[in-house]
C-alpha cells in the first residue's frame, strides 16, 4: 500500500493504475474510500495513469479526531500530485466533487481539467437537513441505521433488490468500517460549510459537470447550479442514482474519457 504522508502527519492511502496515457486523480464521496471507484479503474486504467485516493478520516487512511474541512482534504490532494508528478486530471464524485471545486480554487496550478459528478456548491434547505439527520445518526451511536439510510438515498430500487445480501453485510460492518463514528460525523458536518458557488466563475480550465437523473441525494439542480456558474462548463446527465459511478461505471468511464480526450486536444 502507498501512503502519502501530510503537513500534519496524518498518513493518506492511494493507489495507482495504468501505465500510459495522462495522468487522472479519482476521489471519491463522502465514504471516502477510492475502491469505490473500481468499476471506473477497470473501464479507465489502459488510457490513463490513474490515481485513487481515499480521504483523511476514511477507507485506509489515518484517522484522526480532526478538525475537518474541504479544504484541507483538498489540501491532501495537492499535496499528492505535487510528490507523485504534478498536474493531473481531477475527477470528483459528491464530496469529491466538492473537494475538486476547491483543488481548483486554491490549487490551481494542480488541475488540467475537473469532472464533478453529482456535487454541489452551496447547500439549500433540503441539503442541510438531510446531511444534518444524518449526522445526528453517526452521534448517537447508530451507525447501522446510517447506513441503511445510505443504500436508500444513494442506490435505485434495482440496485437493493439485486445486491440486497452485499448491502446487509455493510450495514452489519458499518459500526466497524465508519469507526471512530465522531470523526465520521465530523467529516459529513464539514459539508456544510461547503459554500463556493460565488467563487466558480475564476475557473479557468475545461470543466464537465456530471447528474444522474435518479439522483436524490444531490438532486441535478444542485449539480446544475456549479455548471452554470463556471464559464465554458459542460453539462452532463448519465442514468441511475446519487451512486451511478459504483452501479452503473460504464456511463460516467464514457463521459469522462470523451472528455479528457477532448481537454487534450485543446491543450496540445
Amino acid at each position: 500500500m502507498a501512503f502519502f504522508v501530510a503537513a500534519d502527519g496524518c498518513r493518506i492511502h492511494y493507489e495507482t493504475f495504468g501505465a500510459k496515457g495522462p495522468r487522472l486523480v479519482l476521489i471519491p464521496g463522502l465514504g471516502g474510500d477510492g475502491r469505490f471507484w473500481s468499476g471506473v479503474v477497470r473501464l479507465l486504467e489502459a488510457d490513463y495513469r490513474l490515481i485513487v485516493i481515499d480521504h483523511r478520516g476514511a477507507g485506509r487512511s489515518d484517522r484522526p479526531d480532526g478538525p475537518y474541512s474541504v479544504p484541507l482534504i483538498a489540501g491532501d490532494v495537492a499535496g499528492l500530485l505535487a510528490q507523485t508528478g504534478g498536474p493531473a486530471h481531477i475527477v470528483g464524485h459528491s464530496t469529491g466533487g466538492a473537494i475538486a471545486q476547491r483543488l481548483a480554487l486554491d490549487h490551481a496550478d494542480l488541475g488540467l481539467s475537473y469532472t464533478i459528478s453529482s456535487s454541489w456548491a452551496r447547500a439549500d434547505t433540503r441539503f442541510r437537513t438531510v446531511f444534518t439527520a444524518r449526522a445526528e445518526l453517526l452521534e448517537a451511536g447508530m451507525a447501522e441505521t446510517y447506513q441503511r439510510l445510505t443504500h436508500v438515498l444513494c442506490h435505485e430500487a434495482s440496485y437493493l433488490a439485486m445486491h440486497a445480501a452485499e448491502l446487509e453485510a455493510a450495514v452489519a460492518t458499518a459500526s466497524r468500517t465508519l469507526a471512530p463514528l465522531n470523526v465520521a460525523a465530523s467529516r459529513l458536518r464539514m459539508l456544510l460549510d461547503h459554500d463556493c458557488l460565488d467563487d466558480l466563475a475564476g475557473i479557468a480550465v475545461p470543466v464537465q459537470v456530471i447528474a444522474a437523473t435518479g439522483d436524490v441525494l444531490t438532486p441535478p439542480e444542485l449539480t446544475q447550479a456549479i455548471a452554470a456558474a463556471i464559464p465554458g462548463a459542460r453539462y452532463a446527465s448519465v442514468d441511475g442514482a446519487h451512486f451511478h459511478p459504483l452501479a452503473r461505471p460504464e456511463g460516467i468511464a464514457a463521459v469522462i474519457h470523451r472528455f479528457i480526450t477532448e481537454a487534450e486536444q485543446q491543450t496540445s
